[in-house]
């Protein structure tokens, strides 16, 4: 592999590692958390853990990232001590990276879809379950994602993926602010922003705050070296604690106006909140079909999400592809032509799992994208995380807290204070344990 390229400006940094943080978590999955765990008392809870839970260990992965100018597949061999076995986590992290994708790119592709059906004026008849039963749509629109991915990824880092990245997350982010903009137009905007941001202290309960950590830690995409990749981008000039603030604040506005668009919506067409999942696909496109102009403003809202999910697509493609020229020398086309093919076939599974190749793994109608995602976010996050808090911050076993703080507070800005060790280095860890184990409690099983 050739002399290790790194991103040309601070900004495509913070841009490419908060959308890779963003994503579908922000904009689908965040806003129907919100609408079954109370409104305004979920966000606040989410809030506190995604700066208690949430930055501790970005500072982690990126601390790793840049210390050792690695993909996370052999950074750990460039710090643990002779004979220590931390190294065997990269495996998992890249075997995590894969099975994000080979749900995530059918999810973006129905995001292309429903884009595509509005922009069209072909909405009228749209519906989410026949459209993940058939399994031309399925193929097709997955396979558009993986390729226009990998294209982007085989130019060089930054005429590639941080040229394209940038335009992606500026559209992104002036697509919000207009469609939020629509939103406080309509008549139910008020009832609607009240229930979003208002708290309700009398609906907090265990299931309530368990949610919200979950959420949290979940969307920042941690554990699996999503951020790490991006830290072996960057030099010294900046604080890493600093640079972590502020892609928490980026994730957290997309989250929040995400929420101000969909719940206005909602109310003002007297649509149920708490539809989880589906409150995306069909009841968006619903309230859409419905409303004066709806073929515009249902296109813009769909091209804003097929933008957040690329955002994440072509971070967790670039940390795979990296793994890969890493492990055999690869040249970016290559090695892009290699990995498309690899994430295409795992990808098929969850295309075809609704219809051609049904598979049940635990409860009735689950299928091949909950398996997937039992792999990746209920256990592959936690546990990787787990593995990255115990190396970073133990000094007998692992790299150790004085390292992490060294590399952490290289360069201006915000540093890592001694008064933050113990939350580091234990509180973390229990929540993230914590994290585990009300998941594992909380999955539907059967």
């Amino acid at each position: 592999m050739q002399n290790r390229e790194h991103f040309s400006s601070r900004i495509g940094f913070l841009l490419i590692s908060a959308g890779c943080a963003i994503g579908c978590g922000n904009v689908w999955k965040f806003p129907w958390m919100v609408g079954q765990n109370g409104g305004g008392i979920f966000v606040l809870i989410y809030l506190v853990f995604l700066l208690l839970l949430g930055l501790p260990v970005m500072i982690m992965e990126f601390s790793l990232g840049r210390a050792t100018q690695s993909s996370p597949i052999s950074m750990y061999q460039k710090l643990e001590k002779k004979g220590q076995k931390w190294h065997l986590h990269g495996p998992f992290m890249l075997l995590g990276n894969i099975a994000l994708m080979s749900f995530y790119t059918c999810v973006s592709g129905w995001l292309l879809y429903y884009f595509i059906k509005f922009l069209t004026g072909s909405s009228a008849n749209l519906g989410f379950s026949a459209m993940i039963a058939n399994p031309s749509v399925n193929m097709i629109y997955m396979g558009i994602v993986v390729a226009i991915g990998y294209t982007v990824l085989s130019f060089k880092l930054q005429g590639g993926l941080e040229r394209i990245n940038k335009c992606i997350m500026i559209a992104l982010l002036l697509l919000m602010v207009v469609l939020a903009g629509n939103s406080f137009s309509l008549e139910g905007a008020k009832e609607g922003i009240s229930f979003y941001l208002k708290p309700d202290f009398s609906k907090i309960s265990f299931s309530v705050v368990s949610a919200a950590m979950n959420q949290a830690f979940f969307t920042l995409s941690l554990g699996i070296g999503s951020m790490a990749i991006f830290g072996s981008y960057i030099g010294k000039e900046r604080s890493l604690l600093g640079e972590s603030i502020n892609i928490i604040l980026l994730d957290l506005f997309v989250a929040l106006t995400a929420g101000c668009i969909i719940f206005p919506a909602c109310y003002t067409y007297h649509v149920e909140v708490s539809n989880g999942p589906s409150l995306l696909f069909d009841t968006m496109a619903q309230v859409f079909n419905n409303m004066n102009g709806g073929r515009f403003w249902g296109s813009v809202f769909f091209l804003f999400m097929v933008f957040a999910a690329m955002s994440t697509v072509f971070a967790v493609f670039e940390n795979i592809l990296a793994c890969f020229r890493e492990l055999t020398g690869a040249g970016r086309v290559k090695g892009s032509i290699i990995c498309a093919i690899v994430v295409f076939a795992f990808s098929t599974t969850t295309a075809l799992g609704f219809s051609l190749i049904p598979f049940e793994p635990f409860a009735p109608e689950s299928s091949f994208l909950n398996f997937w995602d039992f792999i990746v976010s209920t256990n592959l996050i936690p546990i990787g995380s787990l593995i990255i808090i115990l190396f970073s911050t133990n000094s007998r076993f692992g790299w150790g807290w004085e390292n992490l703080v060294r590399e952490a507070n290289s360069g201006k800005g915000l540093k890592v204070q001694p008064w933050m060790k113990p939350i580091f280095t234990y509180v973390v860890p229990i929540l993230v344990l914590l994290v585990y184990i009300t998941s594992l409690i909380s999955f539907d099983w059967r």
